[in-house]
C-alpha cells in the first residue's frame, strides 16, 4: 500500500513539474535597508534550455544580462554577474516562485509572480501647489558661447519691484529646473521657500533637460558653468533684480560649478554650497562608493578590494592627458587582470564606458580648490551628517581650509544632523532611502540658508 501511494505521489509531484511553464515576465518587490524597489525578471525559453534578463524599473534599469537560467525540477537559478549577485527559487503551486537574491554576499527574500506590481506612489506635503502667493514667469535666454537656449523658471516676491535674486544649480546627471529625482522637486521646494522670504530664485532646465536646447551626454561640468554665467548675464538685463545682491545655490555637482562662476566674477555677491564637493572627482568618487556599500552591509574585505581595483582605474584617468581608444584599452586590459575572471569581461566594458564618458572622464580628473581660491565673497557650505555621496566632515574641512587659505575669511560650514544627500531627514543615509522618505528638504536646512542669505542681502 505504501508503495503505491508513494507512486501517486511521484506521479502527482511529475505532472505539475510538467505543467509548470516559466517563460514570460515575472515581477517581484526586493525589500532592501530603507526600500523598496520593483524586480522584474524576463525569461524566454530557447531550443536548448532557457534565457533571460532583469529590470530595476526603480532606478531606471532595464535589460540587466543574466548569464545562465535554468529552471529543473521547480528550482529557477539565475546567475547575474553583471550585479555580482545570483537568484534561487521554486515555483510552488500557486504559480508564485519563492526564493532569495544574492548580491555582494547578502541575500535578500524575493518573491516572483505573473501579477503586475505598481509603483508605489509617496506623499510629497512639502511640493507648493498653485496658485503661488508670488509671480513666476516662464523664461528662455541664450548662452551665446554654446549656442544654445536654456529654459526655465523666475520667481519673483512680486511681479515689479527689486529683489536681491539666486540661482539654483542641479547636481550631477541630467535635471529639470526642479532638479526632479524618485519624485521629488528640490528646487521647487527651496524656490518656493526663498520666494516667500523676499528673494528672487531662477532654476533651469540643464541644457539637453526639458526645454533647454544643446547636448547633455557630451558636456563636462565646465560647459554647465558656461550655462550658469549665461543665467547669470540674464538676471542683469532685469529691471525686477538687484544688480548688487547677486547669489548662487549649488547642489551637489552645483556646488563645484557655484565657485567656478563666483571666482571668475565680480557680480557675485555670496554663494552657498549644498553638499558641495570639497576633493577631487577621484577621491570623492572613491569614498562615496566605499561608504554606500558599508551601510549597504557589503564584507570589509570585498570594500577594500573593490576600493583598490577602482583607485587603479582612475589612476590611469588622472595620469592621461586624453581621454582615447588607447586610454579605454588601458582600463579595459587593467580591470580584466585585476578580476580575473571571464564572466565579468562584460561587466569590465560597461565599467570602460562609463568612467571614459566625457563628464566621467573631466569630473574624475576635476580638482575644487583652484577655483575655490580664487572666491572671495561670503560663502555658506552645508551638508548632511547622513551624506554618504559627498561625505560631510572631510570635504567641508577641505572647502573651509581652501578659502582660509586663500584669504576669504568670510566663510560659514556647518553639518546639520542625520541629514542625507538630498537633506532629507533620514534612517541610513543609502541613495536607496530617498524616495521612501515622504520629507523633500528639511525644514531646518531651509532656515539655515533663508537665515544666511536675508543677512547677506540686507
Amino acid at each position: 500500500m505504501k508503495k503505491v501511494i508513494l507512486i501517486i505521489i511521484t506521479i502527482l509531484t511529475s505532472s505539475f513539474a510538467i505543467g509548470q511553464e516559466i517563460s514570460g515576465q515575472w515581477n517581484g518587490l526586493l525589500k532592501v535597508p530603507g526600500a523598496q524597489l520593483r524586480i522584474v525578471a524576463n525569461i524566454s525559453r530557447t531550443e536548448t534550455g532557457y534565457v533571460s534578463t532583469m529590470d530595476s524599473p526603480d532606478q531606471k534599469v532595464k535589460g540587466i544580462p543574466v548569464a545562465t537560467t535554468t529552471f529543473e525540477n521547480s528550482i529557477l537559478k539565475l546567475e547575474i554577474p553583471a550585479i555580482n549577485g545570483s537568484y534561487t527559487g521554486i515555483l510552488n503551486k500557486d504559480n508564485i516562485i519563492v526564493g532569495k537574491l544574492t548580491q555582494n554576499g547578502q541575500s535578500f527574500d524575493l518573491n516572483l509572480s505573473k501579477e503586475s506590481i505598481s509603483e508605489q506612489v509617496y506623499a510629497r506635503p512639502q511640493e507648493p501647489k498653485k496658485p503661488y502667493p508670488y509671480y513666476t514667469e516662464d523664461v528662455k535666454f541664450v548662452n551665446k558661447t554654446a549656442n544654445i537656449t536654456l529654459a526655465g523658471t523666475l520667481s519673483l516676491p512680486k511681479k515689479e519691484g527689486n529683489f536681491p535674486a539666486v540661482i539654483l544649480i542641479t547636481g550631477s546627471s541630467a535635471q529639470n529646473r526642479d532638479e526632479e529625482v524618485l519624485g521629488h522637486k528640490p528646487f521647487l521646494v527651496i524656490s518656493d521657500y526663498l520666494t516667500k522670504k523676499g528673494i528672487a530664485v531662477l532654476r533651469l532646465d540643464d541644457r539637453g533637460v526639458g526645454e533647454s536646447t544643446g547636448n547633455f551626454s557630451t558636456s563636462t561640468t565646465v560647459d554647465f558653468a558656461s550655462d550658469i554665467q549665461a543665467g547669470l548675464d540674464y538676471l542683469k538685463t532685469r529691471n525686477e533684480i538687484n544688480k548688487k545682491k547677486l547669489g548662487l545655490i549649488g547642489h551637489s555637482e552645483g556646488g563645484l560649478i557655484a565657485p567656478m562662476v563666483a571666482g571668475n566674477s565680480k557680480d557675485i555677491s555670496f554663494i552657498v554650497l549644498l553638499a558641495g564637493p570639497g576633493l577631487r572627482g577621484d577621491k570623492i568618487l572613491l569614498l562615496q562608493n566605499e561608504l554606500i556599500k558599508r551601510q549597504s552591509g557589503m564584507p570589509e574585505v570585498e570594500i577594500q578590494k573593490e576600493k583598490e581595483i577602482f583607485k587603479g582605474a582612475y589612476d590611469l584617468i588622472i595620469a592621461s592627458n586624453v581621454n582615447d581608444g588607447s586610454l579605454k584599452n588601458n582600463i579595459s586590459s587593467y580591470l580584466k587582470t585585476q578580476y580575473n575572471d571571464s564572466s565579468k569581461d562584460a561587466d569590465v566594458e560597461l565599467l570602460t564606458a562609463q568612467v571614459t564618458n566625457t563628464w566621467w572622464y573631466n569630473f574624475i580628473k576635476l580638482d575644487p580648490v583652484p577655483f575655490l581660491k580664487k572666491v572671495k565673497c561670503p560663502v555658506l557650505a552645508l551638508n548632511g551628517s547622513k551624506d554618504l555621496q559627498v561625505p560631510a566632515e572631510v570635504n567641508l574641512e577641505a572647502i573651509k581650509k581652501t578659502l582660509l587659505d586663500s584669504g576669504n575669511k568670510k566663510v560659514t560650514t556647518k553639518v546639520l544632523p542625520n541629514l542625507n544627500h538630498l537633506f532629507q531627514e533620514c534612517q541610513t543615509g543609502l541613495p536607496t532611502e530617498y524616495k521612501t522618505i515622504e520629507q523633500t528638504f528639511s525644514p531646518i536646512a531651509l532656515e539655515e540658508i533663508s537665515s544666511w542669505l536675508l543677512i547677506q542681502t540686507k
